[in-house]
């Protein structure tokens, strides 16, 4: 379940009350009157089935609530309640499949930020999958997967293009190719100072490697592979399961390909250059493609699940 906290206006809260109430799949409602300091008001405190959170959230934000007050969302690990046992099996659906809307875009806002920390964990991320492709070595491949950050900008654009916000398209792209083109120039000079020191020698990069030479030849399972951890990324985000993400990190060469390619940048050696960036053009768009159409066909099944709930259970009128 989540937890909901309100900050309102004194003279509304008997209208939020109302919403609250006549909303299936709430629980404990408390009203704290004159709690609130900065805003001034009172304090709304409800529990809401997950499953029923995104249609209460978005009518309290059509009501202003937002604007006048606060809302805060968390998320309730456990909660000892038969109020609360019915309030779930009151609510329509399943609420691993509910998709929180506003929680979504603001996780993806937050992981699509191009900061100083993003790029630096691209960047280590970028020079660990250099040294790996140099000693050929699959571990810290792996490794260097599971470090890079690229996953939250390709979630943004995702998210961004079914929900037809521009902006956010705009700062994904930008934390995305900048992130990257920062990243790989790091790790070209990486590269080079590890050949001044000894350690990267030429041969290294036109030997075999066994272990990482399909990073730089992009395959149709390449772009499968990339799909098919889209929808498991999107997934996972949606359902609130990031554990699942670090499966997704270390399923796509998004970063080997980027560190392979900055790498055969240093050495002049074009044809991995540009298999590298093959590689890592199609796994970026598979990603990209995967996840929003996953985000497409949930929100989809979702309104028609919305649609066919008996009335009972809708929120009311001009309320969802």
């Amino acid at each position: 379940m989540l937890h909901l906290r309100l900050i309102v206006p004194a003279d509304r809260t008997d209208e939020v009350v109302e919403l609250i109430e006549h909303t299936v799949g709430t629980a404990h409602v408390a009203v704290l009157t004159g709690a609130a300091r900065s805003p001034v008001g009172d304090v709304v405190l409800c529990d809401v089935a997950r499953e029923a959170g995104d249609e209460l959230i978005g009518a309290l934000r059509k009501m202003g609530i937002d604007d006048s007050g606060s809302i805060t969302v968390d998320n309730i690990d456990l909660t000892l309640s038969k109020r609360a046992d019915e309030a779930e099996r009151a609510a329509p659906g399943e609420g691993a499949d509910a998709v929180l809307w506003e929680e979504l875009s603001e996780v993806t806002h937050e992981e699509s930020t191009f900061s100083a920390t993003y790029v630096a964990f691209l960047a280590l991320a970028t020079m660990l999958a250099a040294c790996g492709v140099m000693l050929d070595n699959a571990v810290l491949i792996v490794g260097a997967m599971a470090v890079g950050p690229e996953f939250g900008p390709l979630a943004g654009i995702s998210t961004a293009l079914v929900q037809r916000a521009p902006r956010l398209v705009g700062r994904s792209l930008w934390a995305l190719i900048g992130g990257f083109v920062v990243a790989m120039a790091l790790t070209a000079g990486f590269a080079w100072l590890m050949d001044v020191l000894g350690l990267f020698t030429e041969d290294m990069v036109r030997a075999e490697r066994p272990n990482t030479g399909f990073i730089w030849h992009p395959d149709w399972m390449s772009f499968v592979v990339a799909v098919l951890a889209g929808i498991a990324g999107t997934l996972s985000l949606t359902s609130a399961k990031s554990g699942a993400l670090i499966g997704v990190a270390i399923s796509v060469t998004t970063v080997p390909a980027a560190a392979n390619a900055a790498v055969a940048f240093s050495y002049q050696d074009l044809p991995q250059f540009w298999g590298s960036s093959g590689q890592l053009l199609a796994n970026l768009g598979g990603i990209v493609l995967a996840g929003t159409l996953t985000l497409l066909i949930q929100r989809a099944l979702w309104n028609m699940r919305r649609r066919t709930a008996p009335a009972s259970r809708r929120l009311p009128t001009g309320s969802s």
